[in-house]
């Protein structure tokens, strides 16, 4: 009977080890293993230089958009390049690694609280040893359940605050964009300029050649021949200044997308996109395009949304959460089973602070929200009678330029026959271009207005040419789950 009892008991012991093994080694498999990524200054830096335009990864997401055509493109507007931008622009692999984080969040509130295990062990001392073990090992498992509906809410504010991130990729996007358009309008005003400066130097150097030739025979005064000797250094310092602005966009532009300078040396650049102006502003349909649709309304309006469900995981923490105990002993061969129940009690506090705070919170956010959209109305007001203003100023230059133009064609009829001598109709042409530098000029702050008002909406005026929209597919999330 003694023998039976002893292999009752081994066979029990070999029992126990066996179910300890399994449980390490089951966890052990299902345990996260730590990856490193070291980063190499050099290597990135390598990696930065080696970036280009045309590059096969570039090609790859290009052909990835339904909207593009050939590849690659004859040459680069505005809209291709915004698209390069998206691809490239170190701050939105920050927002959609922002984004990440978010995500993760979510997996975090929806894990359940794992249950707790212990091992005690007892000894008898009054038990004699010869008789009877006196160990009395015991196995307790603790197993907590949340109430009120706590995970839930949990789950709510991730997922709240996971939108809010997305949202963040699409207004980075827009600060992305709206850095390019105004880098790439930098560089239209600065090559145009350059050009129009230079086809009046060439003019100023050949009226001055005439008075000087006219000085000499004392057909000119020497007052005449100074001021235009005045004139013409004049223009060349601007034309000077317009060149080192020029290279300075070239920088510019090129930081704007994410690309070294260089890659933009043998590029064709179109700027067709900057040579007209929008005739028409409706301010009531740009206001309400805004408010709807501005990533960042939208943003705050889902901070506020994970506010709400902060409060009510708040009030939730009043109610306690339950935690049950099931155990089991040996008690010198004797099995016996035990059932708690524990719970905190809540008579010091019932989490009225946290509560208080949370409550605080979603008012400071409310408040954000509402001064956030006070501010987007206040700058649409604002920009659509600049830009409207801009906009009429460049159609009186516009118009002013062609009256010139006419009178630039009548004056070379008459010099044709004979009726005026080249130097006045040097006169002429230096009239118009000059007002071919009011005109660009013009051109540029209308543009630089619309651009203010755009970055007002956070979209285009023609939507066609942005693709980043809150209730679509956006590039960033196309590229961010490509990455995952």
């Amino acid at each position: 009977m003694e023998e039976k009892d002893v292999g009752l008991e081994n066979s029990r012991k070999k029992s126990s080890r066996l179910v300890f093994f399994a449980f390490i080694v089951l966890s052990a498999t299902t345990c996260a293993r730590f990856q490193p990524k070291p980063i190499s200054p050099a290597q990135t830096l390598d990696d930065f230089e080696a970036r280009k335009l045309d590059a096969p990864e570039v090609k790859d997401y290009f052909q990835s958009k339904p909207e593009i055509g050939e590849w690659p493109p004859p040459s680069w507007d505005l809209h291709s390049l915004t698209l390069a931008a998206m691809f490239y622009h170190p701050d939105l692999d920050v927002a959609r690694a922002q984004w990440n984080v978010a995500q993760a969040g979510r997996i975090s509130a929806g894990e359940r609280p794992n249950p707790t295990g212990s091992i005690l062990m007892g000894y008898n001392s009054t038990t004699p040893a010869q008789e009877i073990t006196p160990w009395i090992p015991e196995v307790a498992l603790e197993i907590p359940i949340e109430t009120a509906g706590k995970r839930g809410y949990r789950i709510a504010q991730a997922r709240h605050l996971s939108e809010a991130a997305r949202l963040n990729i699409l207004s980075v996007a827009w600060e992305v964009r709206s850095r390019l358009r105004r880098a790439f309008l930098d560089l239209f005003a600065a090559r145009e300029t350059a050009s129009l400066l230079n086809t009046q130097q060439s003019l100023q150097s050949e009226s001055l050649r005439i008075l000087e030739a006219q000085w000499a025979v004392g057909e000119a005064s020497l007052y005449d021949v100074t001021q235009t000797r005045i004139a013409l250094d004049n223009t060349r310092l601007t034309l000077l200044e317009a060149l080192k602005q020029r290279s300075q966009a070239v920088v510019k532009l090129a930081g704007a997308i994410g690309l070294p300078a260089k890659s933009l040396a043998d590029v064709a650049l179109s700027f067709e996109e900057f040579l007209n102006v929008h005739d028409d502003i409706p301010q009531d349909e740009i206001q309400r395009r805004a408010l709807l649709n501005r990533a960042d309304i939208l943003g705050a309006l889902s901070e506020y949304e994970a506010s709400q469900s902060a409060l009510q995981l708040e009030i939730a923490k009043q109610y306690p959460d339950i935690h049950i105990g099931p155990g089991y002993q040996l008690d010198q061969t004797d099995s016996k089973w035990t059932l708690g129940l524990s719970l905190i009690l809540p008579i010091f506090n019932r989490n009225k602070g946290p509560i208080a705070e949370a409550e605080a919170r979603r008012t400071e956010t409310a408040a954000r929200f509402l001064a956030l959209q006070a501010k987007v109305i206040g700058d649409i007001e604002s920009a659509v009678a600049a830009s409207q203003s801009a906009v009429d100023k460049a159609k009186a230059a516009d118009e002013l330029q062609k009256s010139l133009k006419i009178q630039e064609a009548i004056a070379k009829a008459r010099y044709e026959i004979g009726e005026i001598s080249m130097f006045e109709l040097l006169s002429v042409r230096l009239e118009l271009a000059s007002s071919a530098l009011a005109k660009l000029d013009a051109l540029v702050k209308a543009q630089q207005a619309i651009g203010e008002l755009e970055d007002a909406m956070q979209s285009p005026l023609d939507l066609k040419d942005w693709l980043m929209e809150p209730g679509r597919n956006s590039l960033g999330q196309t590229k961010e789950r490509k990455d995952e």
